[in-house]
C-alpha cells in the first residue's frame, strides 16, 4: 500500500498551518502567485481566498521575499 492511501486527509496536514514555520519545504509567495490569488478573490467573493483575507497578505507576504525578508517571519 503506498503512503497516500493511509487514510489520512490527501496528504496534507491540517488546515491553514501551510508554510508557517517548520521545517522548510514551502514554496515563497511571489508576486505572480500573489496577483493570482488577488484575481481568483475577485472572481470570487464568497470563496475561501476572499473571506479569509487571504489575498492581501499573500501580496505582502510576497513583497516581503522579493524585497530580500525570505522566511525570517515575525518573532
Amino acid at each position: 500500500m503506498d503512503k497516500s492511501s493511509g487514510g489520512k486527509s490527501g496528504g496534507h496536514k491540517g488546515r491553514g498551518g501551510h508554510g508557517h514555520g517548520g521545517s522548510g519545504g514551502h514554496t515563497p509567495m511571489t508576486s505572480a502567485a500573489a496577483s493570482r490569488i488577488q484575481s481568483s478573490a475577485s472572481r470570487n467573493p464568497s470563496g475561501k481566498s476572499a473571506e479569509t483575507d487571504f489575498a492581501p497578505r499573500a501580496q505582502s507576504a510576497a513583497a516581503t521575499n522579493e524585497a530580500g525578508g525570505g522566511s525570517s517571519g515575525r518573532r
